[in-house]
């Protein structure tokens, strides 16, 4: 069984402002934007899963829906083989306490007023019954393992760089001895340098401590040294799902294949895929019948126009194309 299991899930906000009260003056129904829609995906215990794609395609949609930050319009997320939405009070605790977050932002995340040993302590004393001498050895603990100094504890975010803020939100992650940790583009704020210790750091952390981790990001680089299986957004769908290695060698949707092509390549020499889209995406606001990128796919054909279901052709590959 895996460890995280979404089915069919969809997330519409209202479009409200001017477009919203016409729609509704006239007697029509108030038009959404489809944010997600009908995403399904597995994790399962121990591994990495990568949710990839364009700047506001959903991915951190879908974070926010596996945390409940965000109550999804429709679809299932178990956690556990639970139904996380009938979750009673003490199981929503049990929840809060197994699955941990860390944010895009690492300055944002923070709370200006509260030390870095604070802030870590904070989820101690909300999950824990450790006293206050436990909670700060325990703290202490937990810097270390984050590589973060002993004297870094007492300063406060804006006395710390941005690998350091992101270390302390990694730390406070990890605090409440999770089980499976979401990464919304963690390492997006950071320059190069800081980039790849963090991603470093990360691996150590799941290997030792055996965490599972939905890695969101647009860095293919990145993802394709941390996850073991890759599944591609676009426009609120996931469009192909496989293992990383398979998908970067021979990708089967031309989403995805567009994807790979657009990466910088630093040797000129280097042969590339010229493969390109053409034309603008969509509006999430419409509700597309078939394929949603057969207005910017060279290779698009009539059948295009018809449903495409996300399938599984070949073992653990998955592809919502008619063509692949």
């Amino acid at each position: 069984m895996a460890l995280v299991e979404v089915r069919d899930l969809q997330m519409h906000f209202p479009l409200g402002g001017l477009g919203g009260l016409l729609s509704r003056l006239r007697g029509r129904p108030e038009p959404v934007v489809r944010a997600v829609e009908s995403v399904s995906f597995d994790v399962a215990s121990g591994e990495t899963l990568a949710l990839v794609g364009e700047s506001g395609c959903g991915k951190s949609t879908v974070a926010r829906c596996l945390l409940r930050l965000l109550d999804p319009t429709a679809g299932s997320i178990r956690y556990n083989g639970a139904e996380i939405a009938t979750l009673d009070a003490s199981a929503f605790v049990a929840f809060r306490r197994d699955i941990q977050m860390v944010f895009q932002d690492p300055t944002a995340s923070l709370n200006p007023q509260l030390s870095a040993r604070r802030m870590v302590e904070e989820g101690l004393k909300l999950h824990t019954g450790l006293c206050a001498a436990e909670r700060r050895e325990r703290v202490d603990e937990l810097l270390a393992e984050v590589d973060l100094g002993r004297g870094l504890g007492d300063r406060y975010p804006h006395e710390l760089s941005g690998g350091q803020r992101q270390r302390v939100n990694i730390a406070r992650a990890i605090a409440t001895n999770p089980r499976f940790v979401v990464l919304d583009e963690p390492t997006s704020a950071l320059d190069v340098s800081l980039r790849s210790r963090a991603i470093l750091l990360l691996e150590k952390l799941r290997d030792r401590l055996g965490l599972s981790y939905l890695f969101i990001s647009h860095d293919l680089a990145t993802v394709k040294y941390l996850a073991g299986r890759v599944a591609v957004m676009y426009l609120g769908s996931i469009v192909e799902v496989g293992a990383t290695r398979e998908l970067f060698a021979k990708p089967l949707h031309p989403y995805t294949r567009a994807l790979l092509a657009s990466v910088p390549v630093p040797d000129p020499d280097a042969r590339r895929d010229p493969f390109a889209l053409a034309g603008d995406i969509p509006s999430p606001i419409d509700n597309v019948v078939g394929c949603r990128l057969r207005g910017r796919c060279p290779l698009a054909q009539a059948v295009c126009a018809q449903p495409v279901p996300l399938r599984e052709i070949a073992p653990g590959r998955l592809v919502a194309c008619h063509l692949a």
